[in-house]
C-alpha cells in the first residue's frame, strides 16, 4: 500500500523525516510490515510512504493494510492525499 502524504507543518527535510520516522516505526511495531519513504525525498511537505505485508492469506493481508491505513489517516502532522494498493 502506498500513501501520498502532505505534511503541512514541515519547514525542513529534518521535520519531514521526523514525521515519517514516527509513522514508519509505529507501522512496523504495530503491524510487522516493512515501511519506507519511496518518493519525493527532497520536498519538505510532500512524501510517499509505502508498506509491504507478506502473507499466504489475502484476507489477512487486506486486514493488516486496512488497519495500517487507519493508523496513517489518524497520524498527527500528515494528511493523506492519495492511496493505492497493489497485490502480487
Amino acid at each position: 500500500m502506498t500513501w501520498e502524504l502532505h505534511i503541512a507543518a514541515s519547514h525542513s527535510l529534518k521535520e519531514k523525516r521526523q514525521v515519517l520516522k514516527s509513522l514508519k516505526d509505529r507501522l512496523h511495531h504495530r503491524f510487522n510490515v516493512s515501511a519506507a519513504e519511496t518518493a519525493h525525498h527532497d520536498l519538505w511537505q510532500r512524501a510517499e510512504l509505502t508498506v509491504c505485508v507478506v502473507s499466504t492469506d489475502r484476507g489477512h493481508a487486506d486486514s493488516v493494510l486496512r488497519e495500517a491505513d487507519r493508523l496513517v489517516a489518524g497520524a498527527d502532522g500528515a494528511r493523506i492525499v492519495d492511496t493505492s494498493t497493489t497485490y502480487f
